[in-house]
C-alpha cells in the first residue's frame, strides 16, 4: 500500500489545526491495516480516527494511519434486542441516526457527538446520563506490534468516566477494528431526566417520547450550546467534569450554594466544569484566534488560524484560573499531541 507524504491534517481534526503528517495512510480494509502495521512494526505510529478528541500542537513525524473501515452488520437478533457489529471508521452520529431510523434504542442520548465508532470505547463517550458502556458488548482490536486480533468484553475494557483500559494499561497498543452494541427493538429504556431533555420535550408537549423524540431533543440542545466543528473548529467538551469527595463538596457548596452538581456516590459528587469556567469569568475569553466559546464555557474553539500551542496555552490559563478560584483541578478530556 502506497503512503502519501507531507499531508495536511487540517481536514482530519475537528479543531482544524494546520499541521502536517510526513507519512500518511488511508486505511479502508483490515488487510491494509495488517500490512501497514507489519511494514512499520519497529516504528512509533500515530493512529487517527475521526480527529474529534485531540489537539494537535505540532507536525506528526511518525507514520499516520487514518482508520477508515466501514460497515454495519447484524450479529444476532431476537424480538426484543439486536446486536450490531459496527466498523471503526463509521461516523458516530451517522450510526446513531441509523439506529434511530431502525428503531434500535439505547444510543439516542449520544446523538451529535463528533468522532468515529472506533475511538468511542477508548473515551467511553457519554452525554445526558448515558455512556457508551451502557450498550457496549465487545470490541475487536488488532495489536499494533504483533498484528494479532483480540476480542475485549465489556468487563475487560475497564470502563470508567471518560476512561477505559485503552487509555491506561493498553494505551497505544491496540487499534479497534469494530464495536458490538446491544440495542433494544421495543420497550426502550428512555432516559429523559438528565440535563434539559425533559424540558425540551415539555416545550413540544411530548408526553410519551420515542427514541427519535429524545434524539431530536438532544440534537437541538447540543446545537444551541455547541458550535459545529465544520463552521468553528472545536473538539466538543475540552475538560472533564471534576469529581470531588464529600468533605470538599460540603465546603464548596457552603461557599457556592447555587452551584449545580450530580451525585456520583454517597461520598463523591460531580461538578460541571463548564459552570466553574463560566463563574471564573472566562466564558467568551479569547486570545488571538483561540477562545472559550461564548455560549458554552466547556468548549474551546479555533476562530480560524489558532495553532494547537495557542489553544493549549488558553486551556492552561483556564485550568489555573479555575483552581485559584475554587481549589478544583479540571483535567482535559481531549488528547494532546
Amino acid at each position: 500500500m502506497q503512503a502519501a507524504h507531507h499531508v495536511s491534517l487540517k481536514d482530519y481534526n475537528t479543531f482544524g489545526i494546520h499541521v502536517f503528517a510526513e507519512i500518511f495512510y488511508q486505511i479502508t480494509t483490515e488487510d491494509q491495516l495488517t500490512k501497514v502495521l507489519a511494514a512499520h512494526k519497529d516504528q512509533e505510529l500515530f493512529i487517527l480516527g475521526g480527529g474529534s478528541n485531540m489537539l494537535l500542537t505540532q507536525d506528526i513525524n511518525s507514520p499516520v494511519l487514518h482508520i477508515d473501515l466501514k460497515g454495519v452488520a447484524v450479529v444476532s437478533e431476537t424480538e426484543d434486542e439486536i446486536i450490531l457489529k459496527v466498523a471503526a471508521g463509521e461516523n458516530w452520529h451517522d450510526f446513531v441516526l441509523f439506529c434511530i431510523d431502525n428503531n434500535y434504542g439505547g444510543l439516542e442520548n449520544l446523538s451529535l457527538i463528533p468522532g468515529n465508532v472506533g475511538t468511542a470505547p477508548i473515551q467511553n463517550i457519554g452525554a445526558y446520563g448515558v455512556e457508551l458502556k451502557d450498550c457496549f458488548t465487545s470490541c475487536t482490536a488488532i495489536h499494533i506490534k504483533t498484528q494479532d486480533t483480540h476480542t475485549f468484553s465489556k468487563e475487560a475494557c475497564k470502563f470508567g468516566y471518560r476512561n477505559s483500559i485503552f487509555k491506561n494499561e493498553l494505551k497505544g497498543q491496540y487499534i479497534i477494528n469494530s464495536v458490538n452494541f446491544l440495542l433494544t427493538k421495543k420497550n426502550h429504556n428512555l432516559r429523559t431526566s438528565y440535563g434539559a431533555i425533559q424540558e425540551a420535550l415539555d416545550a413540544k408537549k411530548i408526553e410519551s417520547p420515542t427514541i427519535k423524540n429524545i434524539s431530536e431533543a438532544v440534537i437541538a440542545i447540543r446545537q444551541s450550546k455547541l458550535p459545529d466543528p465544520k463552521e468553528l473548529g472545536n473538539s466538543g467538551s475540552f475538560f472533564k467534569n471534576p469529581v470531588v469527595e464529600l468533605d470538599f463538596f460540603n465546603a464548596f457548596l457552603d461557599k457556592f450554594p447555587e452551584a449545580p452538581f450530580y451525585k456520583v456516590s454517597d461520598t463523591a459528587y460531580k461538578i460541571p466544569a463548564g459552570w466553574l469556567i463560566e463563574v471564573a469569568g472566562l466564558k467568551g475569553n479569547r486570545i488571538n484566534d483561540a477562545g472559550v466559546h461564548k455560549n458554552q464555557a466547556l468548549v474551546l474553539v479555533n476562530y480560524g488560524n489558532a495553532t494547537g500551542k495557542e489553544i493549549w496555552a488558553l486551556a492552561m490559563k483556564v485550568k489555573d484560573t479555575v483552581y485559584k478560584k475554587f481549589g478544583i483541578t479540571i483535567e482535559p478530556e481531549v488528547n494532546i499531541f
